[in-house]
């Protein structure tokens, strides 16, 4: 097996080509370096800077180095800079996303396993989130996943391709090499650990009076590795399994202060607070039902202690208080 992984060099990107690196003959990554980093880029993968809106290159990609399945995580992320930009986020997400699928049937790979996002579902109805939920974005984020969701399953009414997206919840954590590292940051644990760090004067509290246990909202954190095995799962899945999306979570919410205070805890370090307005397109709730991805991926989360995932992005932070800049 070649696989080509898509936007690998970002932080999700970095630990699941250096575990597929372990796994499988030859691992290409394909990234433009937007927002990723040549240096979480494992030794083990071939790295090659552009972008997947290249048919010409991707095609060349794949006839090379005989690619068989693509892993896709190229993408604009962030809720609250799709609300300021959506045009972006159609324009990388989705229109990007199809010139990839194009490619690939130009060249015969029928297997791809899309990055997706919780934020697919808006918010939610019932907790826990089973697959089968409603889906009603309130972001262009969101509904740029859900656009290319719906993407891929048309290309696979209509062409031999064969999908699994995974819908991830709340991504955190490190690998012991790779870790979260995004300008601008705004994702809650990085922020929280370079205030630890002394990088940032405080960490936002964007609204406190959702109606949760401590008025803040509850999040599913899952660690990157678990991640990145549940990739692992589905590329071999593919053979056996109908296309279709799968749950990525713990199962478990925690809220933004249980988050600051465990970081406190395990950093042991102040860490300023100031409560500031909500966000728009942040749902006061989003848990998983993982029971899918457990069922029909066999996916078993080893990491699920929220002080473990902590400690493990802390752990980074600290060799790397620059982020790959260090």
């Amino acid at each position: 097996m070649s696989v080509l992984v898509t936007g690998g060099a970002g932080y999700i990107g970095s630990v699941i080509g250096e575990r597929l690196a372990e796994l499988v003959p030859r691992v290409v990554v394909l990234d433009n370096l937007a927002q990723g980093h040549r240096a979480a880029v494992s030794e083990r993968a071939t790295f090659v800077a552009g972008d997947i809106a290249d048919r010409c290159l991707v095609e060349e990609i794949i006839r090379h180095h005989q690619v068989t399945a693509v892993v896709h995580l190229a993408a604009e992320s962030g809720i609250e800079r799709s609300m300021s930009d959506p045009s972006l986020f159609f324009r990388e997400n989705v229109f990007k996303g199809m010139a990839l699928l194009d490619a690939m049937l130009a060249c015969e790979v029928d297997r791809i396993v899309f990055s997706s996002s919780a934020a697919v579902y808006g918010e939610p109805r019932s907790t826990p989130i089973t697959e089968d939920h409603p889906q009603d974005p309130v972001s262009p984020y969101g509904e740029s996943k859900r656009a290319f969701e719906r993407i891929l399953d048309w290309y696979h009414q209509a062409h031999p391709l064969r999908y699994v997206a995974l819908r991830y919840f709340s991504a955190a954590g490190a690998s012991s090499r790779f870790g979260e590292d995004h300008d601008p940051e705004s994702h809650l644990v990085p922020l929280v650990l370079e205030t630890a760090l002394g990088r940032r004067d405080h960490v936002d509290i964007f609204g406190t009076d959702y109606d949760t246990a401590d008025g803040t909202c509850v999040r599913d954190f899952v660690h990157v590795a678990d991640l990145a095995e549940a990739h692992i799962l589905a590329l071999e899945a593919l053979g056996r399994i109908e296309s279709g999306a799968y749950n990525l979570g713990s199962g478990d919410g925690h809220s933004i202060l249980e988050v600051i205070e465990t970081a406190r805890r395990v950093t042991g370090r102040p860490i300023p607070t100031v409560n500031a307005p909500r966000r728009s397109g942040d749902p006061a709730v989003l848990v998983a039902s993982p029971a899918r991805a457990k069922k029909e991926l066999g996916w078993q989360p080893k990491h699920q202690d929220l002080q473990e995932i902590v400690q493990s992005a802390w752990d980074w932070h600290r060799a790397h208080p620059n982020g790959y800049g260090s």
